[in-house]
């Protein structure tokens, strides 16, 4: 699953244009061309890389994760993509579950696409995974455990309800993008909890 969003991502990120790959992505502070350095980041990570790379970030995870982003950026949205696809077919990791591939690959795609007015159906199993990981995964990392430990999160295009509380509905991969802070899919999602979530974006 993971190595079928980065294929896709790379033949999207392929009929772009130098404009478009310096558009600001969902991601705070960071460009369409960041977001691609951090995937090629991502997939080259190893389990020891990252304790290492953590070590020397003083660990701090958002530090790392734009050192990550420095060193992989190329000098051109080409050499950045040639890079990307190179690493395409990897299966390392660093030291977390394995579904936390398919969180970066459907969380960035998506950071990518929407500002670019680009779309994907995504696997219902990809979003899923990556929704009830985020959801325990805490924030120091990137999840949103603490937000999500005061809700109930319920997909409504899947057999999927989480946690207790004032209920936030919409479909899984609005709620995943929603709990990991992107507030464009705030407005896709029902129910009290949606208060909630739109208070910490």
């Amino acid at each position: 699953m993971v190595h079928a969003e980065r294929a896709a991502l790379i033949d999207d990120l392929a009929h772009l244009d130098d404009e478009q790959w310096r558009e600001p992505s969902l991601c705070e502070g960071w460009t369409v061309h960041d977001v691609a350095a951090h995937l090629v980041g991502t997939a080259r990570t190893t389990r020891l890389g990252f304790v290492a790379g953590l070590v020397r970030a003083r660990f701090d995870f958002h530090r790392q994760n734009a050192r990550g982003v420095e060193r992989e950026r190329g000098a051109s949205p080409q050499e950045t993509w040639e890079r990307l696809r190179q690493v395409a077919s990897r299966r390392s990791t660093p030291p977390a579950p394995l579904d936390s591939r398919l969180v970066e690959e459907v969380v960035h795609g998506e950071d990518i696409r929407r500002p670019l007015g680009l779309s994907r159906s995504y696997p219902q199993e990809a979003v899923v995974r990556s929704l009830r990981l985020q959801a325990r995964t805490p924030a120091a990392f990137g999840g949103a455990k603490e937000l999500t430990a005061r809700l109930r999160l319920t997909a409504t295009d899947a057999d999927l309800s989480i946690g207790d509380g004032p209920e936030a509905s919409g479909t899984a991969l609005s709620l995943l993008l929603a709990i990991s802070g992107r507030a464009v899919a705030l407005d896709d999602l029902g129910g009290p909890g949606a208060s909630t979530l739109a208070m910490a974006a």
